[in-house]
């Protein structure tokens, strides 16, 4: 199958929405948006998060950090990388606009901190390196090496901006993404465990893998 690595376009925002709920919810059958939200509605996650990538605050969620993989004209996985943590910060504004856009009122969106901030007690990271997140495959297309030439582009385009370390993170007891992220010669880094996290998700917490590149 003919497959183009290439870097995300404003007009392919709610499949990149589609793959920022779907890494968010990994091998779980509801995620932190179903939580963030109070939704179990997918169309309404997606929606959500499309206007997340296409909000003025550049956040982890924004287009332009995105790359995907087409499969014969069909788009197949995207993933977004960054060597600057900033984009982090700029999340309460993203999700602000996507809540304005969605018409979610001001004593609702007061909510979504205390309802997620559980993400962050188990986060770590590698200052320095360049980070991968918001990895999303569509089903049909999971165990055909895409997700493996899309990291392979990022890791690229890490290295064009002069990065010599990269990272990737993911749910504890991510059989297939744990065995992708090694195939493309990541190594274990560091885990970390979180009470809250436990409690929302049902899963202790989360590894880290990292790499050279």
């Amino acid at each position: 199958m003919p497959t183009i690595l290439r870097p995300a376009e404003p007009k392919e925002a709610e499949f990149l929405g589609w793959a920022c709920v779907a890494a968010a919810r990994s091998q779980l059958a509801r995620g932190w948006f179903e939580i963030v939200l109070q939704r179990d509605d997918d169309a309404y996650l997606v929606e959500f998060a499309k206007h997340l990538t296409l909000a003025k605050a550049r956040s982890w969620w924004h287009w332009s950090l995105f790359h995907v993989a087409e499969v014969d004209g069909v788009l197949a996985s995207a993933m977004c990388g960054f060597g600057d943590e900033s984009v982090y910060y700029a999340s309460s504004d993203a999700m602000a606009e996507a809540a304005e856009k969605m018409r979610i009122p001001k004593s609702e969106q007061e909510q979504f901190w205390a309802r997620g901030r559980f993400i962050v007690s188990p986060s770590t990271s590698e200052r320095g390196a360049w980070t991968i997140e918001n990895v999303g495959t569509k089903p049909e297309f999971r165990g055909k090496g895409v997700t493996g030439a899309l990291l392979e582009k990022e890791l690229d385009v890490a290295r064009a901006q002069g990065f010599k370390r990269a990272q990737i993170s993911f749910f504890m007891g991510n059989i297939p993404a744990e065995r992708a992220y090694s195939k493309a010669g990541f190594v274990f880094a560091e885990e970390k465990r979180a009470r809250d996290f436990e409690a929302a998700l049902g899963i202790p917490g989360i590894k880290r893998f990292a790499r050279d590149i």
